[in-house]
């Protein structure tokens, strides 16, 4: 069983390190091509290409001109420990044991429109690059087409390494990052967990809780070792429980009153 996730644009850098065991980036070199047409830009341009304010294209324009191989714990930092936005909140990686992150590292992958894919442990360094954004190379309109079959056929890959009865995707990746996942062309069954809040007399996806929750799943999941999609029925974190009606074998809706 694999688990994607999106990445986050708030990032920690500065906070100390308690892990020193890494990975390296499988796209590596497709990440350098993307960088090389990044630093093209000058910080009005990626202020427009982003949609961000001109202190935050100077700081990513910044990190593009830096941007350099090799990786290394002195330049970079494990992609599980570095992200930190509404998901990552959720996830808490930083109280994972050692086995904790060792069955991250083989089941949790992180969508990235610059890296691709990430492992838990793989080394990055800062960025800012959706998905979602019109930024082309080598002939690809946007960073869809850029990335084409490869990070599905990376996927299948890992998938092939699992048992029969656990090739299954849980999707906790946004629309915008699971786009840039091929699903007809995924060998594997597909399992989506949504996540709703009580609010304004209806349940509805509020982005905080959701990213939140989806986060919570995930590391569920690992600390539990979780390797079917029925075992997912019982996630009870923070208040959510599964909705029965509502939910179909692809499609696990949680629901929750209120905040716990």
């Amino acid at each position: 069983m694999l688990i994607v996730v999106s990445p986050a644009k708030s990032l920690d850098y500065q906070s100390k390190l308690t892990k020193r065991k890494f990975s390296q980036p499988e796209f590596l070199d497709q990440s350098e091509k993307l960088v090389k047409e990044l630093r093209k830009l000058q910080p009005q341009d990626l202020s427009k290409l982003m949609n961000i304010s001109d202190k935050l294209a100077q700081e990513n324009f910044d990190r593009y001109v830096n941007w350099h191989t090799p990786f290394d714990l002195k330049n970079a930092r494990q992609a599980i420990f570095a992200f930190k936005g509404d998901v990552y909140l959720g996830l808490k990686a930083e109280e994972f044991s050692s086995s904790d992150l060792n069955y991250a590292q083989k089941h949790l992958r992180i969508l990235s429109g610059l890296y691709g894919i990430l492992k838990p442990l793989d080394l990055m360094q800062a960025y800012r690059l959706e998905m979602g954004r019109q930024f082309g190379v080598n002939g690809a309109k946007n960073l869809y087409e850029f990335w084409g079959s490869k990070l599905t056929d990376s996927l299948n890959s890992e998938l092939a390494t699992q048992p029969k009865n656990s090739q299954v995707l849980i999707n906790l990746a946004s629309n915008e990052y699971f786009s840039s996942v091929q699903p007809k062309l995924l060998n594997a069954e597909i399992v989506t967990p949504q996540f709703k809040d009580w609010a304004s007399g209806q349940y509805r996806v509020i982005s905080f809780f959701a990213k939140k929750a989806r986060g919570e799943m995930a590391a569920y999941i690992i600390r539990n070792r979780l390797n079917k999609p029925e075992q997912l029925k019982n996630f009870d974190v923070d208040g959510y429980r599964l909705d029965e009606v509502e939910s179909s074998p692809n499609k696990l809706v949680f629901k929750r009153k209120q905040k716990a």
